[in-house]
């Protein structure tokens, strides 16, 4: 019987494409695909941003998202996990990370997909420096403070 992939983590510095993240949690068991995605936005505090750009050491980086992912499982009944995240520069508007997490009923996708970017936000070595019209500066990560 052939191994049935249950988990996807990529760093890439192509595009990212909702559909084709989303189809690799499709499962016929699954009634409910929650999804996420950050995208570059063109303001932060006043200022202009032109763009993102992200840095990663991508086999700690994986290895993180994996133990994250691993985790995520322990807490929800989950059927399939994506987290894929953007590297090098990211224009204003597109996609610079997507998770998507299948399971039988919504609300387990739903709170694993809020946990899974926020501690992927808190404990995976991704580096993201905004790039302004009149400058730029680097972000560090934080423990996500919530409404």
């Amino acid at each position: 019987m052939a191994k049935v992939e249950k988990d996807f983590i990529k760093l890439t510095s192509d595009p990212l494409v909702l559909q084709d993240i989303v189809d690799l949690v499709k499962d016929d068991q699954a009634g409910a695909i929650s999804t996420f995605c950050g995208t570059t936005r063109n303001t932060f505090e006043d200022k202009t941003v032109v763009r993102l750009e992200y840095e990663s050491y991508i086999p700690m980086a994986e290895k993180e998202i994996s133990t994250i992912i691993t985790d995520v499982r322990t807490k929800w009944q989950l059927m399939k996990v994506a987290v894929y995240h953007r590297l090098g520069i990211v224009p204003v508007g597109e996609n610079s990370v997507i998770i998507a997490v299948s399971s039988v009923h919504r609300r387990e996708s739903l709170k694993a997909v809020e946990w899974l970017i926020d501690t992927l936000k808190e404990k995976v070595p991704i580096w993201k420096k905004e790039i302004y019209n009149d400058g730029s500066s680097w972000k560090e990560n934080t423990k996500s403070k919530c409404c």
